[in-house]
């Protein structure tokens, strides 16, 4: 395939807008800010979004009993330092207003290891009080100017009985009303939005909308959830699903705007804050070769539907189903404890390398340009989620060919990383070892090299502006190639035949 000269359009970011987190206060830990100093470094996504910020683990709201009165204090010790800590690193809070403070909650229930209540407030005008002095402090404390850009949402996932009490949508809708307000009465400018739904409800969110609209509810934008594994087939300490085809991924992103058309809410921007693979933090998949390649049609062509998509989650630092027991047990992060990368990192360090300039979109690849002329490559060997051969058929890898426009050089230089079942991938390295719950020094120094991309470089020679490229695909391969058109700066006097000084000078050298 000839790969046209001129950009069809430009390479959205949203796959880079927001990742996901575990709960508020792990950012308090030097590994969680260890983890996440190496993914801005390498990737730079803009803002993160977590569970929590609320809950009874960042004790933001403290109630106390004075002089026979009750009283309420908000305490944002934690809050400040999480998000100081955010800001140094070079990345923003997408705000998430949840779980329900026990001293504030009507009821008991609560979900994950770690507790968080999921029933509406006790006090109505209380919550309000908190969302109210939460938001305040934010823009007294980083500036209205910076606070305006950071997304307000209400809440997770309440049409599912485990995250709001009896997936009550009526309970739901009072909630988003008076948090709404709230948010709107520090500044109108702020942007606040829901309702933050999981896959399978979809006509939550056009209920969702009626609702706002009958009621002239401000919102900014709206957000849902999408993932595409089946029933967790369990075994102790983690579970197996089987996995809809990473297309249904992209048909979720696209069902909101879809719902919306033509409605009160049409035009809002959308926002998808989590997605993955497996909605469970202990499913081996997300470990593996397979999972980048997977995803990798999802991050090339995602930003067409929705203005985010938020990955769950950057980093193993993860403990909704209690504390992990070995160093790879399916998390969800792109990095494992102790920083070791993934596959599904590299698809998105690679991304990270891409230019602005979409020149070609395929089933299997992405081309762009940016400013200096560099042609990105991403390529990828499409998967079978039932566990077929390779697509190939023949074992001997996916074929990507195409002849690339690099302008007028004579040669282009290539760089080509790869990560596959058998490069860049320390989950299979693992394996090897033995399956070491917890490595030793030696033992992570190792799976940190094997996680590292493998790289190969040469020359291309350019004829009519254009260098062909022919790629082998590995199974479950994900290959990032950089051609840069070569300016080539080689003395006249350098000959490689004499590297080892043998052979004699020729005439005009001698002289």
């Amino acid at each position: 395939m000839q790969v046209p000269p001129e950009a069809s359009g430009r390479l959205s970011d949203a796959w880079r807008f927001c990742v996901g987190t575990g709960r508020f206060e792990l950012a308090l830990r030097r590994d969680y800010q260890d983890s996440l100093a190496l993914i801005q470094r390498e990737i730079g996504f803009r803002h993160i979004r977590g569970h929590g910020l609320l809950s009874d683990g960042v004790g933001v709201h403290q109630p106390y009993e004075y002089a026979g009165a009750r009283h309420v204090r908000h305490s944002f010790t934690y809050v400040d330092q999480v998000i100081d800590a955010y800001l140094e690193l070079g990345i923003q809070p997408f705000v998430e207003l949840g779980f329900m403070p026990s001293g504030l909650a009507s009821g008991g229930q609560t979900v994950f290891w770690w507790h968080g209540n999921v029933t509406p407030p006790s006090s109505w005008r209380e919550w309000a009080d908190l969302v109210r002095a939460t938001v305040a402090h934010l823009v007294d404390r980083y500036g209205l100017d910076r606070v305006r850009t950071w997304p307000i949402e209400v809440w997770n996932e309440p049409n599912l009985k485990d995250f709001w009490q009896d997936a009550d949508q009526d309970a739901y809708h009072r909630l988003y009303e008076v948090s709404a307000h709230a948010v709107k009465e520090v500044d109108a400018s702020l942007q606040v939005g829901g309702p933050a739904i999981s896959p399978g409800s979809d006509e939550f969110l056009v209920r969702f909308a009626d609702f706002v609209a009958e009621r002239s509810l401000p919102i900014d934008f709206v957000s849902r959830h999408a993932y595409t594994s089946g029933p967790a087939q369990h075994v102790p300490f983690g579970v197996h699903q089987t996995l809809a085809p990473a297309a249904k991924l992209l048909e979720q992103f696209a069902t909101p705007r879809r719902q919306l058309q033509g409605g009160p809410l049409e035009g809002l921007p959308v926002h998808i804050t989590e997605f993955n693979s497996s909605y469970r933090p202990d499913n081996p998949v997300h470990d593996t070769a397979f999972h980048a390649a997977y995803l990798a049609p999802v991050l090339a062509a995602g930003g067409d539907l929705v203005d985010s998509f938020s990955y769950w989650t950057f980093s193993d630092m993860f403990e909704e189903q209690g504390i992990p027991t070995s160093i790879f047990h399916g998390g969800f992060g792109l990095l494992t404890h102790r920083q070791i990368k993934k596959p599904t990192y590299h698809l998105y360090a690679f991304m990270a390398r891409m230019g602005d300039q979409v020149l070609a979109r395929g089933d299997d690849h992405l081309v762009t340009r940016d400013s200096s002329g560099r042609v990105t490559v991403l390529a990828w060997a499409p998967v079978d989620v039932t566990g077929a051969p390779p697509v190939d058929g023949h074992g001997d890898g996916h074929t990507v060919r195409l002849s690339v426009p690099v302008g007028d050089a004579a040669s282009a230089f290539e760089l080509r990383s790869s990560v596959s079942e058998e490069k860049g991938n320390a989950w299979a390295a693992w394996c090897e070892m033995g399956r070491p719950r917890s490595p030793k020094a030696r033992e992570l120094d190792v799976l940190r090299e094997a996680a590292e991309p493998v790289r190969s470089h040469r020359s291309l020679p350019v004829s009519g502006g254009y260098a062909d490229l022919d790629l082998t695909l590995g199974r479950h391969e994900v290959t990032l190639v950089e051609l840069t058109p070569v300016v080539d700066e080689t003395p006249p006097w350098w000959n490689d035949g004499r590297l080892l000084g043998l052979g004699r000078p020729d005439r005009e050298e001698s002289r």
